[in-house]
């Protein structure tokens, strides 16, 4: 047998009524879909989308967890822009990039506007 008659063979048109149809070699690839789809895409979207809506609710006096583990006291939300000022000790103030929270440990009521 020759190269042109073994790919001849190789890629000739299986008979329909030979084998499992196209829908039964694809189900198997679309259930694979569908479960990862419940139990890793749907999750992770749900989980980005709380922690979008726990940045979007800080407030004045609120403790919160940055992601390198820093524990502080916000004081103060720059509007307009995706940072907070975080106090970590007495005078000791950083600028904190919103999405880095990694919790709010301890939320505060609505700060008076002055």
């Amino acid at each position: 047998m020759t190269l042109t008659t073994a790919a001849a063979v190789m890629f000739q048109a299986a008979d329909p009524a030979s084998g499992p149809g196209l829908l039964a070699n694809i189900l198997p690839f679309l259930l694979i879909i569908v479960v990862f789809y419940f139990l890793l895409i749907r999750p992770q979207q749900q989980q980005r989308k709380k922690h979008q809506e726990m940045v979007a609710s800080v407030r004045r006096g609120d403790t919160v967890v940055t992601a390198g583990g820093i524990i502080g006291k916000v004081t103060k939300v720059v509007e307009g822009t995706d940072e907070v000022m975080v106090e970590l000790a007495d005078g000791v103030q950083v600028k904190v990039i919103k999405a880095t929270l990694s919790d709010v440990r301890s939320k505060t009521e609505p700060a008076e506007k002055q």
